[in-house]
């Protein structure tokens, strides 16, 4: 690993890094190179707020999507007997 000072960087960008650092629960270090890597194109930019609740999935899925999870989870529904002596 390799260690870099950036100079010239002026107090609002600071101030803008370490708020972002706050909401994502991140280091200002962990920020920058987040930032480095989506800039360099090495991985695609956060488009998606952080949420702790479900809405934003509410109503997105289709019939089909549906369908696939319903087959792909079917077997959670069977109960052993075996368990439950």
């Amino acid at each position: 690993m390799t260690t870099l000072s950036i100079r010239g960087l002026d107090d609002q960008a600071l101030a803008g890094l370490k708020a972002r650092a706050a909401r994502e629960k991140a280091s200002v270090n962990r920020v920058v190179l987040n930032l480095i890597d989506e800039g360099l194109g090495r991985k695609p930019a956060a488009t998606r707020q952080r949420h702790n609740d479900l809405d934003t999935l509410a109503g997105t899925w289709s019939d089909e999507d549906l369908s696939t999870f319903s087959e792909a989870t079917a077997g959670f529904e069977a109960v052993d007997p075996a368990l439950w002596k």
